[in-house]
């Protein structure tokens, strides 16, 4: 009988080092790919909409690899530097609270 693949547990916040080296791994090489270029020319952070040159956006997880995301097209998505160390490992929703948050904060332009 074949011997089934282990998948990371998606729930989880700490994977094994194995797993999150491959993922790590798959992240460098799909960096290198030219859906990744066309992604990062667009020059536009994901999460905050600002311009940002193609050369300052950075690979971000949508589901980070520490709570089980994968290194894959549907997972990862170019975005500002800021964005990336702010949203650390929180999960869309978590991320979409903080941003609200932000936005009620700021209020409206010119108060």
């Amino acid at each position: 009988m074949a011997k089934r693949k282990k998948r990371p547990d998606p729930f989880a916040f700490h994977q094994a080092s194995e797993d999150l080296g491959r993922e790590k791994r798959k992240a460098r090489d799909l960096r290198n790919t030219q859906w990744w270029k066309r992604q990062c020319d667009r020059g536009r952070c994901h999460y905050c909409g600002r311009p940002t040159p193609p050369g300052e956006l950075t690979m971000d997880h949508i589901v980070p690899l520490a709570r089980g995301g994968l290194s894959t097209r549907g997972n990862v998505v170019p975005c500002c530097k800021d964005c990336n160390t702010n949203k650390k490992q929180l999960l869309p929703m978590e991320w979409e609270r903080y941003l609200t948050g932000f936005k009620q904060e700021d209020g409206p332009a010119g108060e």
